[in-house]
């Protein structure tokens, strides 16, 4: 395969780690593994297939192994004639083992599209044969709400929801955040409500400008009526960036 390498030093875990390489035929998701909580995926039907044990197949192979070497903060890229574009997003708060992790999960499953979208709790992966980087995602998204409503004032609990996320969308965004540095384009809180305690975290992909990064938080934030609305918990999640909130303490803190 004629490519070249290059490799350079860019980000502290959270990771994100892009990679373009020479493939024909890639796979996607059938059967999920649960070492990481499988959120959503997404095959875009417009390649082929290849064959178990093809060139592919072990350029595949070989791609998942430089990758996972690569989650230590840098950025790997690989150049051929016809290039694929992959881009690891893992949660802030994800340990290099645990994004290690999710890469590994993701990379698991038996199914023949080329291009695939797949979410976890811990990591977000896209697999295409376009360039994304630095671009928001208007087109791959969905959301996830909890079951249960709120009890008691509704709006009153969605107006102080929407008022801890927009508060995390600003320190995320902020232009004071410094790229390399850990949280960046990242960032979670709680809320105090009489009893009980709200917990959310918002982040972007690492590949966003600040402001793309802010126009993303604004995008998603908007759609909080149609996921959330007087849900106990809810997350929607783009390609580019998500948030999540929940009456209960599903992520790490971070610092100021």
């Amino acid at each position: 395969m004629s490519s070249s390498f290059v490799t350079k030093r860019l980000f502290s875990v959270p990771i994100l780690a892009m990679v373009a390489m020479q493939l024909s035929f890639v796979q996607c998701v059938l059967s999920l593994n649960q070492t990481n909580e499988y959120l959503h995926h997404i095959c875009l039907n417009r390649q082929g297939t290849y064959k178990s044990g093809s060139k592919d197949e072990r350029d595949l192979n070989n791609l998942i192994q430089m990758i996972s070497i690569s989650i230590l903060g840098d950025v790997v890229v690989f150049s051929g004639d016809n290039s694929i574009y992959v881009k690891l997003q893992c949660r802030g708060d994800s340990s290099t083992s645990k994004c290690r992790s999710c890469l590994d999960t993701a990379f698991s499953g038996k199914m023949s599209q080329q291009q695939r979208i797949i979410w976890y709790d811990n990591c977000v992966l896209t697999i295409l044969t376009f360039h994304t980087y630095g671009k928001i995602d208007y087109q791959n998204n969905f959301y996830i709400s909890n079951a249960k409503d709120v009890s008691g004032d509704t709006n009153s609990f969605n107006e102080k929801t929407r008022a801890l996320l927009y508060k995390l969308k600003e320190k995320a965004s902020s232009k004071e955040n410094i790229p390399n540095k850990k949280n960046y384009l990242y960032a979670t809180g709680e809320e105090s409500l009489g009893k009980m305690k709200l917990y959310a975290m918002v982040q972007c992909t690492q590949d966003l400008s600040i402001k793309n990064c802010s126009v993303c938080l604004n995008w998603i934030l908007a759609k909080f009526p149609k996921c959330c609305n007087g849900k106990q918990g809810g997350r929607f999640l783009s390609t580019s960036c998500n948030f999540r909130y929940e009456l209960y303490p599903f992520v790490k803190l971070t610092t100021s």
